[in-house]
């Protein structure tokens, strides 16, 4: 039995032996510890990690990271937020919020390609949307020369128009029309390969102060089972989204020789069964990392919205792990704000259980933004700072001041 399913194991038995004396219910009701603790053997090793990613002949670099995030999840995850360096509660600049409350940076920085690929950006120093950019792949460098890992997702604004990536802002003729527009013969189509001619620009000279090109989380139309996207699923068939991102991972991987990225498969937290969650899965091909969005489910703080995250997660770990691939809550949160009060052991209890009971192996957890007027993660100070510190202290916690080296290959 590996440690962390003994302390798995021996924390749910005290705390339900516990919870059953009291009457108690703190977010655990209806969590049990795995009926099997040993962990199965790994059918994948060094020398033949690369047939089980969407990119065989990926740089040494990117293969490190998928090999160890894999690795990495059986006993620990990553912590991390998106746009850490740049986004802070009340405009605090300086450290990252989380660094303000932990004393140490995130071990996983999100980036938005949303300004980047915008009709707007001239490429020009001085236009506005330019120097986003910059400042967004300085942010990944740094965060990739601190042993970070790099994580990109994409707003990306409806074809018709470039305004706007929320289906309600669109005429519904753009809302039925936008998706298979983009798909090869679409009217749209060259305008969408412009795009990805931008993404893999920035791939491709996105370089580290070692002088190699940065491995890359890559996930483009995520949330797509819910239809506040334009890419959502009342919008196209699990046939036409498919061959959207098969066509996009061969267009980045053999047309334009990015070889530094892994795909990520992000659902919101909608699918309940393999089945639906795999219902619009372009294939092992074409997916390095399987993960889920899922808000919702930690809303209201109650306990039955943590059994059910903890339900769908495991249902994400169980296909990773036959699938051989990764496994990740890819957003996840809750902003307090004026309007929205501090849920207490948010952090501690409702995430952690959440992550990790049944024996859930995730590499990775990211929380959403902090902005001026609200937060995700609390800088220092709040109420709800210490629960958050004790989150990160947990054994399976990773922040960027204990990472282990994800570019290299450990020694056998």
């Amino acid at each position: 039995m590996n440690r962390k399913n003994l302390f798995r194991f021996a924390f749910c038995a005290i705390f339900v032996t516990l919870a059953s004396c009291s009457g108690s219910d703190d977010g655990y009701a209806g969590i049990t510890p795995p009926v099997e603790v040993f962990p199965e053997e790994d059918v994948f090793n060094q020398d033949n990690i690369r047939s089980y990613m969407s990119d065989p002949n990926a740089t040494a670099e990117t293969v490190a990271l998928f090999y160890n995030l894999k690795k990495l999840q059986q006993t620990k995850y990553l912590i991390g937020q998106q746009d850490a360096f740049n986004s802070f509660y009340n405009d605090a600049g300086g450290a990252s919020d989380i660094k303000k409350a932990t004393g140490s940076d995130p071990a996983l920085l999100g980036s938005d390609f949303m300004f980047i690929t915008d009709d707007q950006n001239t490429g020009d120093p001085s236009n506005w949307y330019y120097q986003q950019e910059l400042k967004i792949t300085q942010d990944a460098k740094e965060a990739y020369d601190k042993g970070m890992v790099n994580i990109f997702c994409w707003h990306f604004r409806e074809p018709y128009e470039g305004v706007d990536f929320y289906a309600d802002s669109m005429t519904d003729e753009q809302k039925q029309n936008a998706f298979t527009s983009i798909l090869p013969g679409g009217e749209n189509h060259e305008y969408y390969k412009a795009k990805l001619d931008k993404i893999a620009d920035v791939f491709n000279n996105l370089k580290g102060t070692d002088n190699k090109v940065i491995p890359v989380i890559f996930r483009p139309f995520h949330e797509f089972d819910g239809n506040w996207f334009w890419w959502g699923s009342a919008y196209c068939t699990p046939e036409q989204y498919k061959q959207a991102w098969q066509f996009t991972v061969q267009y980045l991987r053999d047309t334009k020789s990015v070889h530094n990225v892994l795909y990520a498969f992000s659902p919101d937290n909608s699918y309940t069964t393999e089945a639906n969650y795999l219902s619009r899965y372009p294939g092992d091909d074409y997916i390095d990392v399987l993960g889920m969005d899922n808000y919702g489910d930690f809303a209201i703080g109650a306990s039955n919205g943590i059994v059910t995250a903890n339900n769908k997660l495991k249902m994400v770990s169980d296909i990773a792990h036959a699938k051989v691939k990764v496994a990740a809550m890819t957003e996840t949160g809750w902003q307090v704000s004026s309007g929205n009060p501090v849920i207490p052991t948010f952090f501690n209890t409702n995430i952690y259980t959440a992550m990790t009971a049944n024996d859930v192996q995730l590499a990775f957890v990211m929380f959403w933004n902090n902005t001026a007027t609200g937060y995700y993660v609390p800088p220092a100070g709040q109420s709800n700072t210490q629960d958050f510190i004790d989150f990160t202290k947990r054994a399976e916690s990773v922040l960027q001041n204990n990472i282990p080296d994800m570019y290299t290959m450990p020694a056998e």
